[in-house]
């Protein structure tokens, strides 16, 4: 995974008012933390924060972060947004190392058709969307493809039938179903008897009405 170059300035103001401030200027209030350190509160451009996790890897991107004369390997975690517009309000940098394992949530990509699922009226029905990963910084996926090609109805796709790739494992339940081909729904016995009644009241008028007009006749 490519490292992405960012630089970020110390921040010596704390508080809501300083923080307004450093918004309304284009930038994004943050701290920096991990491996045993002290946070430093920091502020980034927030125009090449937003480049940077917008890659495909997206929040795990790999993060060249300088804050003054010092470089630092880190991942954006905890990011807060605006409710109302959606943009990052503060974000908090983890520090990493190249030799460490960390964990990270992935998203599950569904790629391929089930056919046999769609020719028998069913749904492919998905129960996971993203997966807790573990791996060295640099092997984290951008993304885990789950191929749906030979899913059959009644069928489960669980985590421990996932590909993964090498250097790469899974911090849940392995038998956790990721997606299942649901079968189609049936008519329950009710449903089937108010149909049937509905057809025997309907055929009764029927008959009563054809009578009335014979006899009228």
């Amino acid at each position: 995974m490519a490292e992405i170059s960012v630089v970020a300035e110390p921040r010596f103001e704390r508080g809501t008012r300083p923080a307004r401030r450093l918004r309304a200027s284009g930038r994004i209030p943050g701290v920096l933390y991990g491996h045993g350190s002290e946070p430093i509160p920091v502020a980034v451009e927030a125009r090449a924060l937003r480049t940077a996790l917008t890659t495909d890897a997206g929040l795990n991107a790999l993060i060249d972060l300088t804050v003054g004369s010092d470089r630092h390997l880190v991942v954006a975690r905890e990011l807060q947004r605006n409710p109302v517009r959606g943009t990052v309000s503060h974000v908090d940098f983890q520090v990493v190392r190249r030799d460490e394992v960390i964990t990270a949530e992935v998203p599950l990509v569904l790629v391929g058709e089930a056919v046999e699922v769609a020719h028998g009226d069913g749904r492919v029905e998905q129960q996971l969307f993203t997966l807790t990963v573990k791996a060295f910084p640099a092997d984290i996926p951008t993304s885990v493809e789950v191929d749906i090609s030979s899913l059959v109805l009644g069928a489960v796709i669980k985590v421990s039938d996932l590909g993964l790739p090498k250097g790469v494992a899974v911090d849940v339940d392995p038998e956790s179903p990721v997606v299942v081909g649901q079968a189609p729904r049936k008519a329950t016995v009710g449903e089937g008897e108010e149909a049937a009644e509905g057809e025997s009241t309907g055929g009764a008028s029927g008959a009563t009405a054809a009578g009335s007009a014979s006899g009228e006749g």
